[in-house]
């Protein structure tokens, strides 16, 4: 059998939601509960700490399953997207 020196990109199987979907599920539990969700988040951007997420409606574990990174860049590209100039 012969080995391809090639190299392969593996591309995983992408079924679950989107950071978007993610962060807005996010946002509607920590406004349920009473909590400010642009201070909750960004506490949670700048620590890691998950605790300042709460975990009603499995937000806390819909949040833990992005990389902050990813969050932080989701936010940015609709901040950009929505002040573009044409």
């Amino acid at each position: 059998m012969a080995v391809s020196q090639d190299t392969m990109k593996f591309a995983p199987i992408n079924n679950h939601e989107s950071a978007e979907e993610i962060i807005l599920r996010v946002n509607e539990a920590l406004e349920a509960k009473g909590y400010d969700p642009i201070t909750q988040v960004v506490g949670y951007l700048l620590s890691g700490d998950p605790t300042y997420i709460t975990s009603y409606q499995g937000a806390r574990s819909l949040i833990c399953r992005l990389e902050r990174d990813e969050i932080m860049e989701e936010l940015v590209q609709y901040y950009v997207d929505g002040h573009a100039k044409e």
